[in-house]
C-alpha cells in the first residue's frame, strides 16, 4: 500500500484543506478534511471519504451532510475514435448529469456536458496546437451563450490561461505552477467588463504535497 499527503492554505479566505490517499491494489482510498475538522476539536466538519477504481468509478462520502455522490466512466469505440462516458449522480440535491467527450485525433476533441431534467446542456470543442497551447471554446444552450478560453504552457511546469464569459462579461487570467522540484501555487485575477468601475480581484494559492 502506498500512502501521499497534499495539504493547501488559501490565505484571502484563511482556510486550510488537507487530503491522505492511499492505494490499495485496484481501489484508492482517500479522506479530506478542512481546518474546520481539527481547529476546534476533532469532529466531522468538513470530512469527506472516497474510493476510486481508476476508469471505472468513484464514490464520495460527505460525512457532516450524509451525502453520496457517484461516478460511473465507461470508454467505447466510434468509428475507431475513443468515445469516454461518465455518468453522476448526487444524492443529496438529486441531480444526475452525463458528460461525453470524443477524441478525434490527439489535437482535436469534442465534448459535452447534459444535467437530465434540465436545459442545461454545454458543447465544447478544444484543439492542442504543437502540445503547448491549448483553444477552448465552449456555448451553453440553456443561456444561449458562448465562453472561450486560451491556456498557453511555458517553462515545463507553467501555465498561463485567460478565460472570457460573454453572459456574464468576466475576464480571467490565470498563472499556475505544479511541480515537485519548484513547488506549486496558482496566481489569478478577474474583472467584469461589463462594470463601468472596473475592479480586479486577485486570488494567490500554495500547494504542499509530499
Amino acid at each position: 500500500m502506498k500512502a501521499s499527503f497534499k495539504a493547501r492554505y488559501e490565505p484571502d479566505k484563511a482556510t486550510a484543506f488537507a487530503t491522505v490517499a492511499a492505494n490499495a491494489g485496484d481501489f484508492k482510498l482517500r479522506a479530506s478534511m478542512t481546518d474546520a475538522t481539527i481547529v476546534n476539536g476533532p469532529c466531522l466538519n468538513g470530512l469527506g471519504l472516497a474510493i476510486e477504481k481508476p476508469g471505472f468509478f468513484i464514490i464520495d462520502y460527505n460525512v457532516p451532510k450524509k451525502d453520496l455522490r457517484f461516478q460511473f466512466m465507461n470508454t467505447i469505440r466510434v468509428a475507431e475514435k475513443p468515445l469516454n462516458l461518465t455518468y453522476i449522480h448526487s444524492k443529496g440535491d438529486n441531480k444526475t448529469i452525463l458528460n461525453g467527450s470524443l477524441a478525434l485525433d490527439p489535437a482535436n476533441k469534442v465534448s459535452a456536458n447534459h444535467v437530465i431534467g434540465t436545459g442545461d446542456t454545454k458543447l465544447k470543442y478544444t484543439y492542442v496546437h504543437g502540445g503547448l497551447t491549448t483553444f477552448e471554446p465552449s456555448y451553453d444552450l440553456g443561456k444561449n451563450a458562448w465562453d472561450f478560453m486560451v491556456a498557453r504552457k511555458v517553462y515545463g511546469d507553467d501555465l498561463f490561461r485567460a478565460t472570457y464569459q460573454s453572459s456574464s462579461k468576466n475576464l480571467g487570467l490565470e498563472w499556475s505552477r505544479a511541480s515537485k522540484l519548484n513547488g506549486s501555487f496558482k496566481i489569478s485575477a478577474s474583472v467584469n467588463l461589463a462594470e463601468e468601475r472596473k475592479n480586479a480581484k486577485t486570488m494567490c494559492r500554495d500547494y504542499l504535497g509530499f
